[in-house]
């Protein structure tokens, strides 16, 4: 299918009519439009390269890499692609290029591993059931009877109301390292929950705690040495006590 283009009409058709129609109707309306022989993708990395060799790095490469970010080309792709080019084409022009190009991948930053500081860990499946959605588990070993454990949910996941039980001492806390969370104990309002946030549970605490519709979540869960210790896990949190939270 033809590929639409008016700009050359738009900025110079009264000016030079005859170049804004081959700009419009041949370089992009039968040229560019060939994708039976080359992609869009790979036209776009062509004339990527081609402008940066020769060191135009002006509106109309700036277009060029905004149609190529359109056409499929990543973030990690385009910086290969400068990157290797520097080499050939030159390393002023290829800085001169990485300037445009952050500006137009600027919305696709390399975004943080899930799991924070300690890393995202193995799904969460021993525990799979008290959950829903999908959860990680990264356990950070223990002393002293002291154990601890990176635990990230995906967004909107969630575990099962529950109570730390305990003898004596006993409890949990949770330390927030990366994205949005909540907390609720039984009987009192959510607490919003982001990184450097501390929560404290009592044991006999009914509660859950979890990840906020739109983000992941991790945090360190610290269980407090306890005698007799152990989790009653009890019914889910419901889709609809979980809307509620906005």
């Amino acid at each position: 299918m033809a590929v639409k283009q008016t700009a050359g009409r738009d900025q110079l058709g009264a000016f030079a009519p005859k170049f804004a129609q081959l700009n419009d109707d041949v370089l992009f309306g039968e040229v560019w439009s060939r994708e039976d022989k080359l992609s869009l993708r790979d036209r776009s990395l062509v004339t990527v390269v081609a402008l940066l060799s020769q060191g135009l790095v002006d509106s109309s490469f700036r277009f060029h890499l905004e149609s190529a970010k359109k056409n499929g080309i990543t973030r990690t792709e385009i910086a290969e692609i400068i990157t290797h080019a520097a080499f050939y084409a030159g390393w002023p022009k290829a800085w001169a290029a990485f300037r445009m190009a952050k500006e137009v991948w600027a919305d696709e930053e390399a975004e943080q591993p899930h799991g924070g500081v300690f890393g995202l860990g193995a799904p969460n499946d021993a525990y799979a059931q008290y959950f829903i959605g999908k959860s990680y588990l990264k356990p950070l070993g223990g002393e002293n009877g002291v154990s601890a454990a990176n635990v990230t949910f995906e967004p909107g996941c969630r575990n099962n109301w529950h109570i730390h039980h305990a003898g004596k001492g006993g409890g949990q806390i949770l330390l927030c390292t990366a994205g949005r969370g909540w907390y609720q104990a039984w009987g009192q309002p959510a607490q919003a929950l982001s990184a450097g946030d501390a929560v404290v549970i009592p044991p006999e605490v009914k509660h859950w705690h979890g990840a906020a519709a739109d983000s992941w979540f991790s945090h360190v869960a610290l269980e407090v040495p306890g005698e007799d210790a152990r989790s009653e896990w009890c019914e889910p949190v419901t889709d609809e006590e979980y809307a509620r939270l906005g």
